[in-house]
C-alpha cells in the first residue's frame, strides 16, 4: 500500500517529543503523520493495567518547576488530573534508613561529620548559583563533586548513587549531568524546603493519549504498530517504509534513538554522519514493579547507597500517589541501568525478582513473598544517554545532512537530561518552527 502524503510532515516516534511537535504543527493546519513502532503511545511513558487503573511501567513524576509540561496540560486543560505532594526521599546506608527530605534532615544525617553535613548541604545551593555549566564540560562527575563537597561526602553520599545509576561508565559521567540533577531538585521545594512533586493522574500514559486526541481533532493522523525501516529522500520528497507502507513527506523529524535512526538512514547517509548518531552510548533499563498487600516504608524515594544492592534506589510509588488508585495495592518500583549486554537484561520476570528478592528481604526483614500479589519486569534498550564530558561536541545537529530531515531526541536535550518536560519542550520548539516554515 501506498499512501500519498504531499506537502506533509511525518514524525518518527510517538513518545512526548513526537506527539508534542505533531501538535504544534496540526495546530497550524499543517497535515502531519506520527508512526509509532508499538501498539501503544508515550514511548518511555508507557502504561500497563493495575486493577484498572493505569500505571507507568517506568516510574514518573515531574518537579513544580518543569513549566513546559505543566504549560501543555494548561493548555489542553487538564489541571484537575495533576496532584502535587510533598515527597519523603531518604537513604539507605550502612544497614540503616536515613530520612532525607528536608535541611534538618541534612543536618541529622549521621554517617557524615557535621562539618561535612554543612558541605552537603551547601553544595546543593553552590549547583544553584552556577551561571555558566560550560565550564563543568570538562570535568567528571566525580572530580566536581569531590572539589565542592571533599572526598568523605563523595564517598558515602555521590560514590554509590553514581554507580548505581551508571555502574561499568559512572567514572565518564559529566559534571553538567549532575550538576542539573542539583539545580532542579533544589528549585522544586515548598516553604519549609520539603520537596515537592508532581503527578498525572492516571498515568503519565493519559498525558500522551489525551495529546493524542487533540492531533487528531486538529486533522492530524497516527499510526501504531508502524515501526519505521527506512526513510530516504527521493526525487524531491521522503519515501518512509514501514512493514505495511511507503509513506511520502515534504519533511521528516525523527525522535528515536540515535543509533535506530542511523539504521534508517543507513542506504544514504555517509559514513561519518552514521558514525556520529552511533557515537553517543545508551544504558538499558530493566524495571521491576510490585503489587504488594503491605507497605515496605513510608519512603518514596529511598536511594541505596550500598554496592551490594543490585538496584539505584527503591521507589514506592504509593508513598506519593495515593494506594487507593490501585485497588488497595502498594506499588514499588525497582530500577536498574545496565549496558544490554549484562545478564539482567535477559533474565525473564520470574528471574529477575528472584535475583531481587534475597536483597529486598535483607533491606526489610518483614518483607516475604507472600507479600506479592503480582509483578511485572519492563525493559527499555535505549533508556539513558551516557552523558560524557564534552557533551556538546557529541549533539548531532537538529537539522539533518539531507533538506527535510530534522532530529529531535533525548540524547539531544542537554544540558538538561532526558525527561517527559524537556521532551516536550523540544517537541514544540522544532513544531513551531518547522510550521512557521510551512506557513510562509
Amino acid at each position: 500500500m501506498s499512501i500519498s502524503n504531499a506537502k506533509r510532515v511525518t514524525i518518527i516516534g510517538g513518545g512526548f517529543t513526537g506527539l508534542s511537535a505533531a501538535y504544534e504543527l496540526a495546530k497550524k493546519g499543517i497535515a502531519v503523520t506520527v508512526l509509532e513502532a508499538e501498539a501503544e503511545l508515550g514511548g518511555l511513558a508507557a502504561a500497563f493495567d493495575v486493577d484498572g487503573e493505569k500505571l507507568d511501567r517506568f516510574y514518573h513524576h515531574w518537579f513544580t518547576n518543569d513549566r513546559s509540561v505543566m504549560d501543555l496540560i494548561d493548555e489542553l486543560g487538564l489541571q484537575d488530573h495533576v496532584s502535587i505532594n510533598p515527597t519523603n526521599t531518604g537513604v539507605y546506608y550502612a544497614n540503616n534508613f536515613f530520612k532525607l527530605s528536608t535541611p534538618l534532615d541534612l543536618l541529622k544525617f549521621t554517617p557524615l561529620p557535621m562539618l561535612d553535613r554543612i558541605r552537603l548541604g551547601l553544595l546543593a545551593l553552590r549547583a544553584r548559583k552556577v551561571e555558566n555549566w560550560m565550564e563543568l564540560e570538562n570535568k567528571t562527575a566525580t572530580e566536581w563533586l569531590t572539589e565542592m563537597g571533599g572526598e568523605k561526602v563523595y564517598k558515602i553520599v555521590w560514590e554509590p548513587l553514581l554507580k548505581g545509576k551508571f555502574g561499568p561508565v559512572a567514572d565518564q559521567i559529566s559534571a553538567v549531568w549532575f550538576w542539573n540533577k542539583l539545580k532542579l531538585r533544589g528549585g522544586s521545594r515548598g516553604k519549609g524546603g520539603e520537596e515537592r512533586l508532581a503527578y498525572y493522574k492516571g498515568g503519565f500514559v493519559a498525558l500522551a493519549e489525551s495529546l493524542a486526541d487533540k492531533i487528531r481533532e486538529l486533522g492530524g493522523q497516527i499510526l501504531l504498530n508502524s515501526p519505521v525501516e527506512s526513510f530516504e529522500r527521493i526525487d524531491g520528497e521522503w519515501q518512509i517504509k514501514t512493514p505495511n507502507s511507503t509513506i511520502t513527506s515534504d519533511h521528516v523529524i525523527a525522535t528515536v534513538a540515535l543509533p535506530l535512526i542511523a539504521k534508517m538512514v543507513s542506504n544514504w547517509a555517509s559514513q561519518e554522519y552514521q558514525a556520529q548518531l552511533n557515537r553517543i552510548n545508551y544504558l538499558s533499563n530493566v524495571c521491576l514493579v510490585l503489587e504488594l498487600k503491605e507497605s515496605l516504608s513510608k519512603t518514596y524515594w529511598l536511594n541505596v547507597n550500598d554496592p551490594s544492592f543490585p538496584f539505584v534506589a527503591v521507589i514506592e510509588h504509593t508513598n506519593f500517589e495515593s494506594v487507593k488508585s490501585y485497588g488497595g495495592r502498594h506499588i514499588v518500583y525497582l530500577s536498574k541501568y545496565l549496558p544490554h549486554t549484562e545478564a539482567m537484561y535477559s533474565m525473564t520476570p520470574d528471574e529477575v525478582l528472584d535475583y531481587a528478592m534475597p536483597h529486598l528481604q535483607k533491606m526489610f526483614p518483614a518483607f516475604s513473598r507472600d507479600w506479592i500479589i503480582r509483578h511485572n519486569v519492563w525493559k527499555a534498550r535505549w533508556s539513558q544517554p551516557v552523558v560524557e564530558k564534552n557533551y556538546s561536541q557529541l549533539i548531532p545537529s537538529e537539522q539533518g545532512p539531507a533538506e527535510g530531515f530534522h532530529l529531535c531526541s533525548m540524547a539531544q536535550i542537554y544540558p538538561e537530561d532526558r525527561g517527559t518536560n524537556y521532551a516536550i519542550r523540544e517537541g514544540r520548539k522544532l513544531g513551531k518552527k518547522l510550521a512557521e516554515q510551512l506557513s510562509r
